[in-house]
């Protein structure tokens, strides 16, 4: 069961692939108990770092079936349910619910950008067909319409919304929804991008949905821990390694989907699980990857000596 609100670290896990449909199930197994291992809250699959909404669904279903028997009760697991088709939506979530997931994540239909009077009507309507408690993903980069606060403050009036994830990098935005939080102490407010992790959590969040947990999940659990505790001194220590992952992974690439390629070729170079992208983007090249296993040694040494 999820708690509520949820803090600590929930990543979006990766989606380990070893074809165009067809899961790598020993990776998937290898990296499900990796980031338990490392101390986070929750996994949250089938969002935008797990390549959900380029993936069939069949293979979703599986992804979740396989995930919530492994994970069997230890964490939440949360499924990513946005889709352009509120009725695939449902059928997922319906999937979920019967798998034993804990939660559902939906951003808006991406295709045709709805207003926001819309998008408060469709939140009305899919939540009373769901099965399970659902948060927000406001995405806008990616979906072109941002849950905004006069929506945020729709939903929090509906006790079957329990939370949201922002991954739009605006702290403003941040800041003007952690300031709603007393009207629903219940309400899980956790942010995406982990390089705004820190000021988060100091704005008052309950964590984050942190790509770089896939690889380094203990890094991200002990800054939120370090904020929690009030020891300034080791989440800016913490905080400013967060940064190395990220220049070292995530800007490989010229490309948005290099974050994704370096967080999967990382794990590939770790031994984890497979890096095959879903279609139709593909892996790094050589050249890429050896990028990636050059910075990796110092990456790791650099988390020893903070204890992560």
């Amino acid at each position: 069961m999820m708690t509520t609100p949820l803090t600590g670290i929930v990543p979006p896990l990766v989606t380990p692939l070893r074809d165009r449909d067809a899961l790598d199930e020993p990776g998937l197994e290898r990296l499900i108990e990796h980031v338990l291992g490392g101390g986070v809250s929750g996994l949250f699959i089938l969002g935008t770092t797990g390549e959900g909404p380029s993936l069939s669904y069949r293979l979703r279903r599986e992804l979740v079936a396989r995930t919530c028997r492994q994970v069997n009760g230890r964490v939440p697991v949360l499924v990513g349910i946005t889709d352009t088709a509120v009725v695939e939506a449902l059928n997922l979530a319906g999937f979920a619910a019967r798998a034993g997931a804990a939660a559902l994540v939906a951003a808006p239909p991406y295709y045709l950008p709805g207003g926001q009077p819309e998008l408060r009507e469709y939140l009305g309507h899919l939540v009373k067909e769901l099965p399970l408690p659902l948060l927000l993903y406001n995405m806008p980069a990616l979906t072109k319409v941002p849950f905004d606060l006069e929506t945020v403050r729709f939903a929090m009036d509906n006790p079957r919304i329990a939370g949201l994830k922002d991954s739009s990098g605006d702290m403003a935005y941040f800041q003007g929804i952690a300031d709603l939080l007393p009207h629903r102490p219940d309400w899980t407010l956790l942010i995406g991008p982990e390089e705004r992790l820190l000021d988060a959590v100091l704005a008052g969040g309950h964590g984050g949905v942190s790509g770089g947990a896939n690889v380094f999940p203990a890094l991200y659990v002990a800054l939120v821990e370090a904020c929690r505790k009030g020891d300034a001194a080791r989440a800016f220590r913490l905080h400013a390694q967060v940064l190395r992952v990220s220049s070292s992974l995530y800007r490989i690439g010229r490309h948005p989907s290099a974050v994704i390629k370096g967080l999967k070729c990382a794990l590939s170079c770790e031994g984890v699980c497979d890096d095959f992208m879903a279609e139709p983007f593909h892996r790094f090249r050589a050249s890429e990857r050896a990028v990636v296993e050059q910075r990796l040694p110092g990456l790791k040494a650099e988390l020893r000596a903070l204890g992560c």
